[in-house]
């Protein structure tokens, strides 16, 4: 009777050991991840400091008018900025 009584302890306290090991090691690694996701974001906020001009809301409004996505978008807007500024600021007359 004695011996099962001591193995049944013996079976318990190895399972906590265990268990803690187990828990120990899956903690480690999710520390790891949040660290890495931080320093990932800290650039993309100073990209989105900079404030849009007026040209730039207008050229959003027509490209999504148009219904237009992903690269194709990304040149529309390009394309219509640069003719936006240049018919904003006129040309220096010749001399």
């Amino acid at each position: 009777m004695m011996k099962i009584s001591s193995l049944a302890t013996a079976t318990a306290l190895a399972s906590f050991l265990l268990m803690g090991g187990a828990f120990a090691q899956t903690a480690a690694p999710a520390a790891k991840d949040a660290t890495k996701t931080e320093t990932k974001m800290a650039p993309m906020e100073k990209k989105e400091a900079k404030p849009r001009t007026a040209e730039s809301l207008e050229c959003s409004k027509q490209a999504d008018e148009k219904g237009l996505k992903g690269k194709e978008r990304k040149k529309f807007r390009k394309d219509c900025i640069k003719e936006a500024k240049g018919a904003a600021a006129p040309a220096a007359p010749a001399k």
